[in-house]
């Protein structure tokens, strides 16, 4: 698949964590079971994977966009592997021919309701979450990187990679 090398600037992150909000605010919208207890309540946002790991190395390339919320585990869990997807839009990246209908390249968005975000801080979640992976999920987001998108104080940074 043609990977971009371009590289992911703050203002990309910002533009990321919009296009998946409006994924995300759109579940809520049809799906009010799940509305009242998580909607407003994500403990981290985050860029994850692929793209990730090149925002930390330049080198990897960006076939997707991956962007997780993570919620603290509530008495009715999110549906397992809910993925709702955005276009990014034309831009530096690219598009992908893989991806009939879009203009740019793809932005999977992901939710993920775990007790590891229940309490404490957001970056002690992941590392609770991604550390002793109980998941098929935490082991394979444990294999690559991890930057901050929500809450404010974690934007931009690298909050988990295999090269720490």
């Amino acid at each position: 698949m043609n990977r971009s090398p371009e590289k992911i600037t703050k203002s990309d992150l910002k533009n990321l964590l919009l296009l998946a909000k409006t994924d995300v605010d759109d579940f809520f919208e049809r799906k009010p079971e799940y509305r009242k207890l998580y909607r407003g309540k994500e403990v981290l946002i985050a860029l994850c994977q692929g793209a990730a790991l090149h925002y930390v190395d330049g080198v990897n390339g960006i076939k997707d966009f991956d962007v997780w919320f993570f919620y603290p585990r509530y008495s009715k869990q999110l549906p397992y592997r809910r993925r709702g997807t955005v276009d990014f839009g034309p831009s530096k990246f690219g598009s992908s021919p893989k991806d009939i209908g879009f203009r740019g390249r793809r932005i999977d968005v992901l939710m993920r309701s775990d007790s590891a975000f229940s309490n404490g801080s957001a970056v002690e979640g992941l590392e609770r979450y991604l550390s002793m992976p109980k998941t098929s999920t935490a082991k394979h987001l444990a294999r690559k990187a991890v930057v901050g998108l929500y809450p404010e104080s974690v934007f931009g940074k690298v909050l988990w990679s295999k090269k720490l």
